[in-house]
C-alpha cells in the first residue's frame, strides 16, 4: 500500500516548478491529486496526465486563489470528484518586484492577495472537513526572503513573512483538532523563473549559498512529502528551510 493511498491532496499553483514537483511526488505515493492552476491549463493537464499514466488519479481545476468565491467553488468541485481534502499544499505565488518608492498600490496588493490571502482562503475551507476527521496536513510554501528580507521585493517578502506567521497561528488553533500546519521555506531553486536570469545573477545567488549550488524542485518536494506523511505527525507550527545554508 502506498503511503498516501486514499488521501486527497490539493496543490495550488501546481502546473509548473515546485508545485508540479510536489504534485508528482504525492501522486506517485498514492494520493489523489488536485492540480490547481490560474492560467497555464495546458501545463496543468500535462501534470494530471503524467500522474494518470503512472496509475494515479488526478484532476486539474482552474482557480485564482486570490478570489474567495473561486476558492469556495474549487473545494465544492473537489468534494464532488474526490471527496474532502486531506492534504493542502499552499504553493501558489506571484512576484511583482520593484523598489518600494516605485511600487504601485496595485502591485503590492496583487502579491498579498495571491500569496497570503490565497493561502488563508484555502486553509479556511480545507480545515472544515479536516476538523470532522480530526486529522489533516497543511503545508505552506514560504521563502527564505521571508526571513532575511530582500531589496526590491517588499510586497513578496511581506507575503511570505506573513505566511509563516499565519502557519504558526493556524497550528495553535488547529492542533487540538488533529490538524498539523507547517511550512517549507525554499532558498534559490532552479525553476523557470531562475532559468531566465543572467549568469551573473545566478553566480551571485550561488555565492550567497554555503553549499555553492542552486537547489532543485525535488529538494522542496521531498520536504513537503515528509511534512505530509505520518512520519511528521508530532510536528506542527514549524518551518523546514531548504536553502543550502543560505539562512542559518
Amino acid at each position: 500500500m502506498k503511503i498516501f493511498e486514499g488521501k486527497v491532496a490539493l496543490v495550488t499553483g501546481a502546473s509548473r516548478g515546485i508545485g508540479k514537483a510536489v504534485a508528482l511526488k504525492l501522486g506517485e505515493a498514492g494520493a489523489k491529486i488536485v492540480v490547481n492552476y490560474a492560467k497555464s491549463e495546458e501545463s496543468a493537464l500535462q501534470v494530471t496526465e503524467h500522474i494518470k499514466n503512472a496509475a494515479g488519479e488526478a484532476i486539474a481545476i482552474k482557480c485564482s486563489v486570490s478570489n474567495p468565491e473561486d476558492v469556495k467553488d474549487m473545494f465544492t468541485e473537489i468534494e464532488k470528484s474526490f471527496g474532502a481534502v486531506d492534504i493542502l499544499v499552499n504553493n501558489a505565488g506571484i512576484t511583482k518586484d520593484n523598489l518600494m518608492i516605485r511600487m504601485s498600490d496595485e502591485d503590492f496588493s496583487a502579491v498579498i492577495d495571491t500569496n497570503l490571502k490565497g493561502a488563508f482562503y484555502c486553509m479556511r475551507y480545507a480545515v472544515r472537513s479536516m476538523m470532522k476527521k480530526r486529522y489533516g496536513k497543511i503545508i505552506n510554501v514560504t521563502s527564505v526572503v521571508g526571513f532575511t528580507g530582500n531589496s526590491g521585493q517588499i510586497n513578496y517578502v511581506a507575503s511570505k513573512s506573513g505566511l509563516y506567521g499565519m502557519t504558526k497561528s493556524a497550528a495553535r488553533e488547529m492542533g487540538a483538532r488533529g490538524i498539523r500546519v507547517n511550512a517549507v521555506a525554499p532558498g534559490f531553486i532552479k525553476t523557470d523563473m531562475t532559468d531566465v536570469l543572467s549568469d551573473e545573477i545566478k553566480a551571485a545567488m550561488i555565492e550567497q549559498t554555503p553549499l555553492k549550488t542552486l537547489g532543485c524542485v525535488d529538494d522542496v518536494a521531498n520536504a513537503v512529502y515528509f511534512l505530509a506523511s505520518p512520519e511528521s505527525d508530532f510536528i506542527t507550527g514549524q518551518v523546514i528551510h531548504v536553502n543550502g545554508g543560505m539562512y542559518l
